[in-house]
This record gives structure tokens, sequence and C-alpha cells, in this order.
């Protein structure tokens, strides 16, 4: 039987300091290369608007699954220390970021506990905006909630469920509006990675 450790992490990534989308994508693939773990898969590289809109130059997103075992709060900050390195400051809740790297999920893992997360996921917008958590939250809270986080991820792990709701990445990306689908374009494939679906 498998156990959580036996599946890979998902991670997004992200990058919009430029307003060059070629240099966000270097990024992008560069710190690709940084996380830790044997990457199994990448999603090709997406172009999408700033969140919220207009916060900032357009994003480079894309979605990694990685095995790695390090356990989740070592692996957030590892990820933490990565965005450092490419001169991430966090000086301001959803401003332009030269790396923004986000731990989504493994397996059917919950931190800290089910209604921990399910506070999170239920925040009131506006809240959303002034709140972030002081601790490690899995399933990521707005992960259901982001086209540009949805769009790379049905790529790389189409039938992971969110361990809460129960849907698949297929069944969230098919309840976004249209709209917010549509604004996620393609720019191409990451250079060296291969790109192939997963299941976990």
């Amino acid at each position: 039987m498998a156990t959580n450790e036996s599946y890979p992490y998902l991670v997004a990534l992200g990058a919009n300091l430029s307003n060059a989308v070629a240099f966000n994508a270097r990024l992008v693939v560069a710190a690709a290369h940084e996380v830790p773990g044997r990457v199994a898969c990448m999603s090709r590289l997406y172009r999408t608007p700033a969140f919220p809109k207009g916060a900032g130059p357009d994003f480079v997103n894309a979605v990694l699954a990685t095995h790695c075992p390090l356990p989740p709060a070592a692996m957030l900050r590892s990820l933490h220390a990565i965005e450092a390195r490419h001169g991430r400051r966090r000086d301001r809740r959803w401003a332009a970021r030269s790396l923004d790297l986000d731990l989504l999920g493994r397996g059917a893992i919950v931190r800290p506990d089910p209604p921990g997360v399910a506070r999170w996921i239920e925040l009131d917008p506006d809240r959303q905006t002034r709140e972030a958590p002081d601790e490690l939250i899995l399933p990521h809270p707005r992960l259901q909630d982001r086209a540009f986080v949805l769009v790379p991820l049905a790529e790389v792990a189409p039938r992971w469920r969110h361990p809460l709701t129960g849907r698949t990445v297929v069944r969230m990306l098919a309840d976004m509006p249209a709209a917010q689908r549509r604004e996620i374009r393609r720019i191409g494939a990451v250079g060296g990675v291969v790109n192939r679906k997963i299941d976990g």
C-alpha cells in the first residue's frame, strides 16, 4: 500500500519581477533545477496575468512533481531558501516577485489538520489580501481557486485528489470559469526537463 511519502511533492513555480517574459521564464527554469529531490516531471511554461489583476507584470508559471525524502516543513524551508537566493523579498502581500515557489500538496497529506486547512480555504477574500498563515498549510489553501496553478498542475498530476474535497485536479479545473482558464497562455516546453503526466 502506498504511503504519502511515496508520492511526489507538487510544487508551483512563478516569476514576474521583470516585464520580459523570457527573463521570467529563465528564472523559473533555473529554480526548477534547484528544487530538492528527483524531478519526475514538469509542466510547460505559461504566461498568466498577475494576481490580483494589475498587481504587476504577467507571470510565468509552471508546476513540477519531485520525489524528495524531506518532511513537508523542511521542504518548504528549502523552497523559501531558493526564493531568497533569487532575490525574493516578502515586503508586501502579492507584490511582483523575482520568484515564487509554493508547496501545493503531497499525496493525501493535510497539515496542520483538516479544520485548520478548511479555515484558510474559507477565509474571506478581503482578509486574504491582508493575512497569510504563519505555519505550513497543506494542501495549499488557494490552489483550487487559481487557474494559473490548476492549468499546469493538470499536465503533471491530473488525477491527484484534494484530500479535503476529494475533487481531482481535472475536476477543479473544469469548475473554474472559462474566462479564467482562457487567460492562461502556454509559452513553451521547458528545456532539459521531460514533460509527462504522473498520477499521485
